[in-house]
Parts: C-alpha cells; sequence; structure tokens
C-alpha cells in the first residue's frame, strides 16, 4: 500500500514537472516572439530625389510652358479668373506667375516651397513682376499650411522630392474647396532620378484618400504624365 502511494505521488510530481516545463518553453517562445517583432526595422520609405537648391531661374527656360502645355493643364483644372490655387513645391514661381495671371485680381495663388531660398526668390520676382495676388508659403516636408481652401493645386515636376506623399496629401485634403482638383505633372523614374513612377503616384495617392480622374500624356515622350485626383 505504501508503496502505490509513493509511486502515486512520484507520478503527479513528474506531471507537473513537465506541465511546468511546457508552460515556461511557452512563455520563453511568446518572449523571443515579441523580443523579434520589437527589433524590426521599419519598413524603408520609397527613394526621393534630393530637393534642388540651386539657380532657380532654370526653371524658366524659353518655351517651357508650351512644352508642358501649362495653359492646357490650368483648363483641366478649372483654373479660370477668380479662382484660388495652390503651387505645391513652387520652385522659381514659374507656375505661381503663370496662375497668378490667369485668376487675375480677384484670385488668389498661394506659393508653397519647402525650401526658404525659394519663398524669398518667389517674393523678389512677385515684386519685380508687380503681382499682388500671390502669397508665398513656408511649408513642411509633410504639410503645405495652406491658409485656406483653394480650387486647384499643382504639382509640378516635384512630386519625386517629397519624403511623405500619403501624409502630405491627407493634410491637403483639409485645404480643399469642394470638388477641387490636384494636378501632378512629372516624370517616369525610380524616385531618386529626379522621377517616380505614373503607378507610384496613383497608389500613394489612393492610400491619401484621392481618385484619379484624368490621365494625360501631352509630350508623348512615355516619360512625362500629367494625373488629375479629386478627393474621396
Amino acid at each position: 500500500m505504501l508503496r502505490c502511494f509513493r509511486r502515486l505521488r512520484l507520478a503527479v510530481s513528474v506531471a507537473a514537472y513537465c506541465a511546468a516545463s511546457i508552460c515556461a518553453s511557452s512563455v520563453l517562445a511568446a518572449s523571443l516572439c515579441v523580443s523579434s517583432a520589437a527589433q524590426a526595422p521599419a519598413p524603408a520609405h520609397r527613394p526621393t530625389s534630393t530637393p534642388y537648391t540651386g539657380d532657380e531661374s532654370i526653371f524658366d527656360s524659353p518655351g517651357r510652358a508650351d512644352r508642358l502645355q501649362i495653359d492646357r493643364v490650368m483648363d483641366i483644372l478649372g483654373i479660370v479668373p477668380g479662382k484660388r490655387v495652390a503651387d505645391i513645391g513652387a520652385g522659381s514661381g514659374f507656375f505661381t506667375v503663370l496662375a497668378a495671371r490667369r485668376v487675375g485680381e480677384k484670385g488668389r495663388v498661394y506659393a508653397e516651397d519647402i525650401n526658404p531660398e525659394a519663398i524669398r526668390y518667389i517674393d523678389a520676382r512677385l515684386k519685380e513682376e508687380d503681382l499682388h495676388n500671390v502669397r508665398t508659403i513656408l511649408g513642411k516636408a509633410d504639410d503645405p499650411l495652406l491658409p485656406a481652401p483653394v480650387d486647384a493645386v499643382l504639382v509640378l515636376k516635384t512630386y519625386h522630392e517629397i519624403a511623405e506623399p500619403i501624409v502630405l496629401f491627407r493634410h491637403l485634403r483639409n485645404s480643399l474647396a469642394k470638388e477641387a482638383k490636384v494636378g501632378v505633372i512629372d516624370r517616369n523614374g525610380n524616385g531618386t532620378d529626379h522621377g517616380v513612377g505614373r503607378d507610384v503616384v496613383v497608389r500613394e495617392m489612393k492610400e491619401a484618400g484621392y481618385g484619379l480622374v484624368q490621365q494625360e500624356d501631352f509630350v508623348r515622350d512615355g516619360m512625362d504624365y500629367f494625373l488629375v485626383f479629386v478627393a474621396d
């Protein structure tokens, strides 16, 4: 009888030990998983081009407006007298000036850039060209900081430089008037060569809450493209 009791107690002890070992192994495995997840690197951002910081006047080369068919672009975006327009990544103010002349004194153009040198360049240009319907905006990399709703936006050959495009365009939604159109002109590339794939732009804009409503290839060189979006 005593021998049977000792065997029973031994069996219970062994079972308890095994259960404790399994539990400890499970906890250790879970800890290792949590540790691995915590140490996993964050997904890399899409490659972008280094923002241009040189002579801004190169963007005003003779015939550029005709090559890019800027008048047609403004027609498609609904830029007419009295409208409010944002030039995101305005650079030299090339498009800013053309849009300011199109919307007239009753309209307004916001020339936004994250480069203080570009803002100073545009301010000097506006004074020289005697344009009073433009306001320059020193924006942030992820927020253009527009002060009022706009009817149209153009991102001219600068989308490939935007480090946080999805965040930026989500912020932009707060500054869009009803039925506002957002245009993107860029060229196909890998992000680092001052270009970005058309499909990449469409995908990122969709994630930011925009739908593609029109696309054009005015230059017809297989590289440049013009995309038009509206907020969903």
